[in-house]
């Protein structure tokens, strides 16, 4: 038994594996952005403001890890097989 895989499947497939990666982390980002009412940079000034609070730098530094992810996935140059 022989099975082929057409560029355009591999394609697909790509595709699929980057929006089921990027769906997760843009929930993550959303979800701290309506928990704080605010972005990533206006948090980080806000907390620097405040008395030390241990779990807010702790979600500072979780949400900035899912940008950087979000930046990274999205960054992924076009493959070889699409030219």
């Amino acid at each position: 038994m022989s099975i082929t895989v057409s560029k355009e499947e591999v394609k697909g497939f790509e595709k699929l594996k980057a929006i089921s990666q990027i769906a997760p982390i843009k929930e993550r980002i959303r979800f701290f952005e309506s928990k704080y009412g605010c972005t990533l940079g206006e948090f980080k000034n806000k907390i620097k403001q405040e008395k030390e609070d241990f779990e807010k730098w702790d979600e500072y530094i979780e949400w900035k890890a899912y940008i950087k992810s979000l930046r990274d996935i999205e960054a992924v140059p076009q493959l070889p097989y699409n030219q």
